[in-house]
């Protein structure tokens, strides 16, 4: 039996959060040149060609980070639970806000799911600290992103409540 490359893992835990960014791309396509471009948005809104290269950077880093952390504790194991744990959790609410505000157009149940994310990412970070410092250190570009996409998502919810 032929032993998997040394970085087969390494990619996979790579890649695997752009899985969610992929699939939450084709409900966001459709939705931006008429719904989202009918929003009021602040002034600091950034344009929309920069969040694809942003959540790019930023699924890769934490991907690469949640690798560093599986390689540490040996793989997937008891002791992996927890910081594994969280990471999966917040991934996947990051993967339900787009359904979420793009696709349903709910802007209020986005914030709140924003906000549970970055408390799990907030959680995972900290779990990995005493584990490899590198992987949470690779956490931070993505939450300070989600803070500011926390303020984006609740300037729009409340500038644009009334909207249907």
């Amino acid at each position: 039996m032929e032993a998997v490359p040394a970085c087969v893992p390494a990619v996979a835990f790579t890649l695997l959060p752009h899985a969610g960014g992929f699939l939450g791309s084709k409900v966001t396509k459709k939705e931006i040149p008429v719904w989202y471009q009918s929003l009021q948005k602040p002034s600091w809104c950034p344009p929309n060609w920069v969040f694809a290269p942003v959540w790019g950077t930023l699924y890769t880093s934490m991907g690469f980070g949640s690798y560093l952390v599986w390689k540490e504790l040996g793989g997937f194991s008891e002791k992996s639970v927890v910081p594994l744990g969280l990471y999966a959790g917040q991934l996947a609410l990051n993967w339900a806000w787009t359904p979420i505000f793009f696709g349903a157009h709910k802007m209020g149940w986005g914030l709140v799911t924003l906000l549970l994310t970055t408390g799990m990412a907030t959680a995972t970070t900290a779990s990995w600290y005493n584990i490899n410092k590198t992987a949470a250190y690779l956490m931070v570009p993505y939450l300070a992103w989600l803070t500011m996409a926390s303020a984006l998502n609740y300037r729009i919810w409340k500038d644009n409540r009334n909207k249907k």
